[in-house]
């Protein structure tokens, strides 16, 4: 008998494991794009000036679509269980790494090689909208009350696991080989290893325990027909909570880590290659932060951490851009290494206190329309507007400055949420 069979009694260890490291694979495969974002710019689109900008674009615009996949894949999750959603995103997102990896080249069919890259992010980000929903939901509802914030932030740990290995692979790989090999077939192979990744994940998964909630709510005749129309009836307010949140974590996490390679390249200050290696020690960071912020908002709660996450973000970031533009030294570690914990630390807590602002029926979807699609503003598009207007203004800290515009917005909604976290009487 597979867990996925075996009777009700809470999810075991081994499906939670299998969870949390499916955001590993989740993120290598969607951050590899934006860490090989260079390299890609020359394979698919030339090397014209707005090469990189198209492949920022593409970015940008495949984000668009991780709200309609969070709202489909939600809405399977909220009628036919956590567990079906999850395989059929990571079913979706192998495909898509698969074909990636194997996409002729602007060198070998022209430019419609690059209109293909362009729809395979799409189907990249539709899948990845489904698998964040997926996975938060079901790690807060196997979670005990009292250990939530740590366990579900070890979700953002894993997937910060997967952008270091995406960054990694990319480093490996750009500094292995000269750059006509590189072009030629070299970018391949860290997208054909996310492949395999996500393949094996899709197996692991086969064999999960359904959530204990949704079984519940299944026991209870409490399943909601119509996910979406539930959602919006008894969860707006909730919903724009988690879009607050959510708009924060995203821009911190997108424009203070994964656009700091491009950014780094953009002003001058290093070469691809160190770039990718100083985004390696970043990803280090977040990694070690994100647990023990966890663990902290456990103790403390969501809401005073994420006030003072937010607070931070309003006057940190723009000083960080500005020491991060002399070159890959001291100051350039110390920018990186602010941000990174800024970020990282934001994603920790935001990812249970999305999930907190919602109740099992329609958790999926409410986050679907709440924190997916903020991620889908603040993170796809941020990394291309930052760039156009560092170019356009040749101003360093304009990175910064908009991280501390959206932390000043969002202050006002955190500073009035309710707490989430279990009471001692709750426990």
């Amino acid at each position: 008998m597979t867990e996925a069979d075996a009777p009700d009694r809470g999810i075991v260890p081994r499906s939670m494991v299998i969870a949390a490291f499916s955001t590993v694979v989740e993120w290598y495969d969607f951050t590899l794009y934006l860490y090989l974002a260079t390299v890609l710019s020359r394979v698919f689109f030339g090397n014209s000036p707005t090469s990189l900008v198209t492949t920022l674009a593409g970015f940008a615009v495949s984000y668009a679509l991780r709200p309609f996949g969070a709202v489909v894949f939600g809405h399977i999750g909220d009628r036919h269980g956590r567990r079906a959603a999850m395989l059929l995103s990571m079913a979706l997102m192998t495909g898509a790494m698969l074909a990636t990896g194997l996409l002729p080249t602007r060198a070998q069919i022209g430019p419609v090689a690059g209109w293909m890259l362009l729809l395979l992010r799409g189907v990249m980000a539709f899948s990845v909208g489904g698998e964040y929903t997926g996975v938060v939901a079901y790690m807060i509802e196997g979670a005990p009350r009292h250990r939530r914030g740590l366990i579900t932030s070890s979700a953002s740990a894993a997937s910060e696991v997967g952008g270091l290995l995406a960054v990694g692979a990319a480093a490996m790989t750009v500094g292995a080989m000269d750059s006509a090999a590189l072009s030629a077939w070299g970018w391949r192979i860290p997208f054909l290893l996310g492949a395999a990744l996500a393949g094996s994940v899709l197996v692991a998964r086969s064999a999960m325990r359904e959530s204990p909630e949704f079984v519940h709510q299944q026991a209870a005749g409490a399943v909601p027909r119509h996910p979406l129309r539930h959602a919006l009836a008894h969860h707006r307010m909730a919903i724009v909570r988690g879009f607050a949140i959510s708009a924060l974590g995203s821009i911190t996490y997108y424009v203070g880590i994964v656009y700091v390679p491009v950014f780094l390249t953009t002003v001058g200050a290093v070469g691809e290659g160190r770039s990718l290696w100083l985004a390696t020690f970043a990803a280090l960071i977040v990694i070690a932060v994100t647990p023990l912020t966890g663990l902290v908002a456990d103790h403390l709660g969501r809401k005073p951490v994420l006030v003072l996450l937010a607070g931070s973000a309003v006057v940190l970031p723009v000083g960080m851009f500005l020491l991060m533009t002399g070159g890959l030294g001291l100051r350039t570690l110390i920018g990186a290494a602010v941000l990174a914990s800024l970020g990282g630390a934001v994603s920790a807590v935001g990812a249970v206190a999305t999930a907190e602002q919602f109740p099992s029926e329609g958790r999926l979807t409410g986050l679907a329309l709440g924190a997916t699609t903020a991620t889908a503003v603040f993170g796809g598009l941020t990394p291309l507007l930052a760039h156009i207007l560092v170019q356009r203004t040749g101003w360093p800290m304009v990175p910064g400055a908009m991280i501390a515009v959206v932390a000043l917005c969002v202050l006002p909604v955190l500073l009035t949420m309710p707490e989430t976290r279990p009471s001692r009487a709750e426990l």
